[in-house]
C-alpha cells in the first residue's frame, strides 16, 4: 500500500466544481492500493459551501488541517464580497476598486494563498519524517499550493505529483488581471519551476498537456468525470428545457446563443410556449441584463447553487444540456468539469465552444452532442431548432458511447498506476 499525501485548499464542506476531483480520488484510492492523507485547510473561507459532499469521505481517511491566514478577510472589509470568486472579477470597478485588484494581482503572487505556503512546510516535513510517506500531491488552484511541493521536493527529495486542474498563465480570466511585467515574468517562472521539479504532472486535457511537454516530459491527462451510474431517465422535463449547471460570468455570457433564442422565439409562437432556459448556479448581472435586453426573462428561470444532488437532478430532467466555454485566447483549452456529469445524466449536449478544442473532441467521440463556434449563428439557430423539433416528435434522445472511462473509479486506477510508477 502506498501512502500519498495529498494538499488541497478544496475539500468539504466546500461546494462548487474545485473539491470534487480530488475528493473522489480518495474515495476510491484504496480500491487500487493507495492510501490517502488529506492535508487542507483549517478555517477556509470558501465561497460556496456544500455539507453533502462529507458523505464521500472514506471512513478512517486521516485528515490534517492547519489554519490560513487570507488577505481576501481584510479585503472583504473595504467592499470585496465573500461570495466573489476569480470568475466574477468586477469589469467596472471604482477606484478604490481598482486598487484593491491591482494589489491582489501584482503583490499575491501567485495568488492570496501563498501565506499558507510557509507553514505548511514547516508543519510537513515534520508529519513527513515521522511517516512513512511515499508521494506528495499538490492540487491547485490556488496554484500556491504547488509551491509547498516546490519546497518539500528541493529539502526532502520525496517523490511529486504536481495537479493541474486549471491552467495556471493559461487560466481564463489572466488576462482580466492587472498584472505588471514584472508580476507576469514571475507567474511564468514560478510556473515553469513547479512543472520542471515534479516528477509527474497530471492536467485535464490534451492542449495543457502539449503546453506543458516543454518543461516536462512525464505530463499525464488524467480527465475530470462523473461519480454514479449513467441515467437512462423517462421523467424528463414537460417543457423543451435548455439547462446550465454552473457559474456564467461575463467571459461565459453567450450573447450569440440569447440572440438567436430571442429570434426563434419571435418568429415561433409555440417555440415560445414550450420553451424554458434553466440557468442553474451564480450568474453574472452581464448576462441577467442580457437576457432581459432580447427578451426572454419570461423564458428564464434562475436557480441560485443548489447541493450537487441536486445538480443531478437538474441534469437527468433537462431535454437538452447547455454548456458554454469562456470566449477567451486559451478557450481551446477549457475542459470544464461539468462536460463529464452532462456525459453521466445522458441528455443531448448543446456546447458554445471552439470546434476544435478539448471539450469538442470529448463530445464528438461519445457522440454525446453538437459543438457550435463562437461566431456560427446560422448552425447554432439550426440546430436548436432540430432539437426542438425532435421533441415535438418524442424522439429527443442520445446515444452516446465510450463514456465509462470517465468514471471516476476509472480515473482514480489510472492515478494509483501513475503513483506506482514514479515510486517503483
Amino acid at each position: 500500500m502506498k501512502k500519498a499525501l495529498i494538499i488541497t485548499y478544496y475539500w468539504p464542506p466546500a461546494g462548487g466544481s474545485g473539491v470534487q476531483r480530488w475528493l473522489k480520488f480518495v474515495k476510491y484510492f484504496r480500491d487500487f492500493g493507495v492510501e490517502p492523507i488529506v492535508y487542507t485547510v483549517e478555517n477556509a473561507n470558501y465561497p460556496i459551501t456544500d455539507n453533502s459532499l462529507e458523505k464521500d469521505i472514506p471512513s478512517g481517511i486521516e485528515i490534517l488541517k492547519q489554519p490560513i491566514w487570507e488577505p481576501n478577510n481584510v479585503l472583504s472589509l473595504f467592499g470585496k464580497k465573500k461570495t466573489e470568486s476569480a470568475g466574477f472579477l468586477n469589469p467596472n470597478p471604482t477606484f478604490f476598486g481598482k486598487v484593491l485588484q491591482y494589489i491582489r494581482a501584482n503583490y499575491f503572487i501567485p495568488d492570496a494563498r501563498k501565506f499558507w505556503v510557509k507553514p505548511s512546510v514547516k508543519f510537513l516535513k515534520e508529519y513527513i519524517s515521522k511517516n512513512n510517506i511515499d508521494v506528495v500531491i499538490t492540487t491547485g488552484p490556488p496554484h500556491s499550493l504547488h509551491l509547498i511541493g516546490v519546497q518539500l521536493k528541493q529539502e526532502l527529495g520525496i517523490k511529486w505529483i504536481s495537479d493541474f486542474r486549471d491552467p495556471w498563465t493559461e487560466i481564463d480570466y489572466f488576462h482580466q488581471l492587472p498584472l505588471s511585467p514584472k508580476a507576469i515574468k514571475k507567474h511564468h517562472q514560478l510556473e515553469q519551476k513547479v512543472l520542471q521539479l515534479s516528477d509527474a504532472v497530471l492536467v485535464v486535457g490534451q492542449t495543457m498537456k502539449q503546453n506543458y511537454q516543454a518543461f516536462n516530459k512525464n505530463i499525464k491527462v488524467v480527465t475530470n468525470g462523473f461519480d454514479g451510474e449513467v441515467q437512462e431517465n423517462n421523467m424528463l422535463d414537460k417543457k423543451f428545457t435548455l439547462t446550465h449547471i454552473g457559474l456564467m460570468n461575463a467571459d461565459r455570457n453567450p450573447k450569440i446563443l440569447w440572440e438567436v433564442l430571442s429570434k426563434i422565439v419571435l418568429k415561433n409562437n409555440n417555440f415560445a410556449l414550450d420553451f424554458q432556459l434553466k440557468l442553474i448556479g451564480k450568474i453574472d448581472v452581464s448576462v441577467k441584463n442580457d437576457i432581459s435586453n432580447f427578451g426572454l426573462s419570461k423564458n428564464v428561470e434562475i436557480v441560485d447553487y443548489v447541493a450537487h444532488k441536486e445538480v443531478i437532478e437538474f441534469q437527468k430532467k433537462s431535454q437538452v444540456l447547455l454548456l458554454i466555454v469562456n470566449n477567451v485566447p486559451s478557450a481551446k483549452g477549457i475542459l470544464t468539469g461539468k462536460i463529464f456529469e452532462y456525459l453521466m445524466a445522458k441528455r443531448p449536449i448543446l456546447a458554445i465552444a471552439p470546434t476544435n478544442g478539448d471539450l469538442a473532441e470529448i463530445i464528438n467521440n461519445a457522440n454525446a452532442g453538437k459543438v457550435v463556434d463562437f461566431e456560427d449563428k446560422f448552425s447554432l439557430e439550426t440546430h436548436i431548432l432540430e432539437l426542438y423539433q425532435q421533441f415535438k416528435n418524442g424522439t429527443l434522445s442520445i446515444n452516446s458511447n465510450n463514456v465509462a472511462q470517465f468514471h471516476r473509479r476509472e480515473l482514480t486506477k489510472k492515478v494509483s498506476e501513475i503513483i506506482y510508477e514514479i515510486t517503483a
